[in-house]
């Protein structure tokens, strides 16, 4: 019989941001074509498949089972998402990735294993991408430091603010890094030159 609890990654859940109103996008970007699937479904389908998915927006079908919850009330932003998120998740550690991410999957998993090898004052691996910027929105993070400093209530708060959480500085660069806020975001994750 197979242990899935042998298999490293174990104790990581995922928190997708997905509650954005893609203004710039002009539409649901989520929903958008990639690939054969859409956005959200590309890095949905990627996640290993032992990492429990919350999804933090309006629910919708998905190629993958996940649970879905909203911050209370919508639109708060980001951190307001991870803290509703974070509310459903029993694991050590949580993986926090924007759902308009799709190829991030890579990224986290180098920063899984990072944090995981990292002593126990390391709150977090956090992405650092080409221009040398921080993303706490591709980050893996300690559950119960997350949640020591959550602000209450999030609500329009910046998610920067998980960055005062001691952590690993990673190098996530390329397309594992990149989002999409725009039709030629997509265009050039769709065709890279």
């Amino acid at each position: 019989m197979h242990d899935d609890r042998s298999e490293p990654g174990h104790d990581v859940s995922v928190v997708v941001l997905a509650g954005g109103q893609s203004l710039r996008f002009g539409s649901d970007k989520l929903a958008a074509p990639l690939a054969g699937s859409t956005v959200l479904d590309h890095l949905l389908a990627a996640l290993p498949a032992a990492w429990p998915v919350v999804v933090v927006g309006e629910g919708r079908a998905t190629v993958r089972e996940v649970v879905w919850t909203r911050e209370d009330p919508p639109g708060g932003g980001p951190l307001a998402g991870v803290e509703a998120g974070l509310a459903l998740v029993g694991t050590d550690l949580v993986a926090v990735v924007a759902g308009d991410m799709p190829y991030a999957v890579p990224g986290l998993l180098v920063l899984a294993a990072a944090l995981a090898a990292a002593g126990p004052e390391t709150a977090a691996a956090v992405a650092v991408d080409d221009e040398d910027h921080a993303n706490p929105l591709l980050a893996v993070y300690r559950s119960v430091r997350v949640r020591d400093v959550m602000p209450r209530p999030a609500h329009g708060r910046a998610a920067k603010s998980l960055l005062a959480l001691p952590h690993l500085r990673v190098p996530v660069v390329g397309i594992t890094s990149r989002d999409v806020d725009t039709p030629a975001d997509l265009d050039a994750l769709t065709n890279p030159t």
